[in-house]
């Protein structure tokens, strides 16, 4: 019996707590002493959230796409880390922040998600690459346009080879 193609493999994003936590305490903290950030760290904003993927299969993996959905009108951008940033050991830096971001909105009076299309595919084939090397990824998620992370659900879907 042949198969029908690939199978694929859907892995959503989820928010770490802690680590979003960890890195709003690091804000905090800064401010209770009042020094500044590292040179070229990256500091957590209030509308901002670390998510992960964990890969739960990391070999022959091909992009097919995001899932995005927002519950309510409004916009979030998705930003890669690199593989550099061991936030267990390391504050993130803006240089492992990873280019382009993927973004996504949607528009008063519409259930359609819109998106930058070109980047996103892009961004996404590289997660296809990083899985070789990763058992977890992790993502910068910024809400806008008064989205907050209890309206926002996500995942990459993967074809598997």
């Amino acid at each position: 019996m042949a198969e029908d193609g690939p199978r694929q493999l859907e892995m959503p994003l989820a928010l770490d707590h802690d680590l979003t936590k960890q890195m709003r305490l690091r804000v905090e903290s800064l401010k209770q002493r009042g020094e500044r950030r590292q040179d070229g760290e990256k500091l957590l904003r209030p509308t901002e959230s670390v998510y992960r993927i964990d890969f739960t299969q990391q070999q022959k993996l091909q992009f097919e796409r995001w899932n995005v959905a927002l519950d309510k009108p409004g916009k979030v951008t998705i930003t890669g880390t690199s593989q550099n940033w061991t936030p267990d050991l390391t504050n993130l830096m803006t240089r492992q922040l990873l280019d382009p971001a993927a973004i996504f909105w949607r528009k008063e009076d519409s259930d359609a998600m819109d998106w930058n299309e070109a980047d996103a595919l892009e961004f996404g084939e590289r997660l296809s690459d990083l899985a070789k090397v990763r058992k977890v990824m992790y993502f910068l998620i910024t809400f806008g346009e008064g989205v907050e992370p209890a309206n926002f659900k996500a995942s990459v879907v993967f074809n598997q080879l």
